[in-house]
């Protein structure tokens, strides 16, 4: 039996499991609805199942390799944590996750060999996706987005996507400007901005798709 977890907790593992990567708490929230912080984020990164850190305003996590023990070991469990889940659809992802634990050891396969095999991201790729997504949220040619609406589509370290959307806006193929109206924005807005001549810019315009 694994150590079993409270359900944010264990919903933060499995998510992380899943995307084999480090995972930027504004994709959590996009993805699964909350984040990973306070006490949650602390008594994980104490039991050594999750690695945090800091990347300018916003935390970043990943799986170390005893959190994907505790995950693969959590897929053999049959059964939710405690305490009891007041929806069934929760009962029937653990017979889900029950039925892919019991496949992968027949293909003597670990979770890491599913999940966690996605390839490096080339700047020039990244550039790519990034025009991709904006264009997916853009409403008009050069509109500006939301750089807390970006990021999520992207599946990239916040670091990296930094890099490229600074080498866009030195260009002049892209440009990154504040939110005039600061009242509108959120902590989530705040974790996704990007900080050029120390002034921290929320919103995306490209020049040409």
């Amino acid at each position: 039996m694994t150590d079993r977890l409270g359900h944010k907790q264990t919903a933060a593992m499995l998510t992380l499991m899943v995307l084999g990567r480090e995972v930027p708490n504004p994709e959590l929230q996009e993805r699964v609805g909350f984040t990973l912080t306070g006490k949650d984020r602390t008594q994980l990164n104490d039991t050594g199942y999750v690695a945090s850190a800091k990347v300018g305003r916003t935390f970043v996590h990943q799986l170390t390799d005893s959190g994907w023990a505790w995950c693969e070991a959590e897929m053999q469990e049959q059964t939710p944590p405690p305490p009891r889940p007041q929806s069934v659809l929760c009962s029937a992802l653990y017979l889900v996750l029950g039925g892919l634990s019991g496949f992968l050891r027949q293909e003597k396969l670990r979770p890491a060999d599913v999940f966690g095999v996605e390839a490096d991201v080339e700047p020039e790729d990244l550039e790519g996706r990034i025009r991709v997504a904006y264009g997916e949220l853009v409403r008009e040619p050069r509109g500006w987005v939301g750089l807390v609406d970006l990021r999520p589509k992207l599946g990239a370290p916040a670091d990296e996507v930094d890099a490229v959307l600074k080498e866009l806006s030195r260009t002049g193929q892209a440009h990154l400007v504040p939110e005039d109206n600061r009242k509108v924005l959120n902590a989530a807005d705040h974790e996704a901005a990007i900080r050029i001549g120390g002034e921290d810019n929320h919103l995306l315009s490209i020049e040409a798709l």
